[in-house]
């Protein structure tokens, strides 16, 4: 049986009428703190199917100069996570899957690892695991730099100082302008870690000519896509875009705890 305590009856007042009411050989007490714990909705929820967070610490939630409303939890189950526009983007305990399985997708079509342009990822992973994997030079292209400050001080063991790298070169407001002044040719690895949205899909699409103008011969394009579990449609809107611009694509897959599905990365080869 489980006995629920809530309003101004002391809890061991309550305990003892459980203890002279219910016959037991034990009970066992669990406090829970509504004092500083709360509950922070999923918006993938359905109508039949409500969840939600459990929080620990609401460690800073404000909006950015760019319009971006930007949450930093302390969740109980994954520990410190970023949350951007009430949406989940990286969750400390289980970061790794998410941009190790981003950065792999692009090494297995495409071992070159020179140079290499981020678009979006404010979190700093993929740009983490670029320098891991040991590409020599990495442009960072980052729409909010509030972004990438409240990272360094909250999750900074996502990023690792990546900003801070000689190898790492960070490039601030909208990246598909600022790429219209790099060279042809430039990069052997192109990450895209924006929303997985229309509004993104319709994005890329519309500046795809610049990302293959920038793109090295045989160089490869990965983008996260969002997940087949919870939006199938959209990653195959996504897929469309690169075999219309590419002729190919491959499609990586990953369990991601704290995102409560798997997440998938789109990658296709400049032929």
């Amino acid at each position: 049986m489980i006995f629920s305590h809530v309003g101004r009856v002391s809890p061991s007042i309550a305990l003892d009428i459980v203890k002279k009411e219910f016959k037991h050989k034990r009970i066992v007490t669990k406090a829970f703190d509504r004092d500083t714990k709360s509950l922070y909705h999923d918006i993938y929820s359905s109508p039949g199917l409500q969840k939600s967070y459990v929080v620990n610490e609401v460690l800073e939630d404000f909006k950015s100069k760019v319009g971006q409303h930007i949450e930093i939890l302390d969740l109980e189950q994954f520990g410190k996570s970023l949350f951007i526009d009430n949406e989940i983007q990286v969750a400390t305990n289980d970061e790794v899957l998410y941009s190790s399985t981003f950065v792999n997708a692009a090494l297995k079509l495409n071992k070159d690892m020179g140079t290499a342009a981020i678009i979006g990822g404010g979190d700093g992973g993929v740009a983490r695991e670029c320098m891991s994997k040991g590409f020599d030079f990495i442009d960072w292209y980052e729409l909010d730099p509030e972004v990438v400050e409240v990272c360094n001080k909250h999750l900074g063991s996502i990023g690792n100082k990546s900003t801070e790298k000689n190898s790492v070169k960070c490039i601030w407001g909208d990246a598909f302008e600022s790429i219209k002044s790099v060279e042809d040719d430039k990069y052997d690895k192109i990450f895209v870690d924006l929303n997985d949205d229309q509004f993104c899909i319709d994005l890329a699409a519309k500046n795809m000519d610049s990302l293959i103008r920038i793109l090295k011969p045989n160089g490869v394009i990965t983008a996260q896509v969002g997940s087949q579990d919870k939006k199938p449609e959209q990653v195959e809107k996504w897929l469309d875009v690169f075999n219309k611009n590419f002729g190919n694509t491959t499609l990586d897959r990953v369990y991601i705890p704290s995102f409560d599905c798997s997440w998938n990365f789109s990658s296709s080869i400049n032929h």
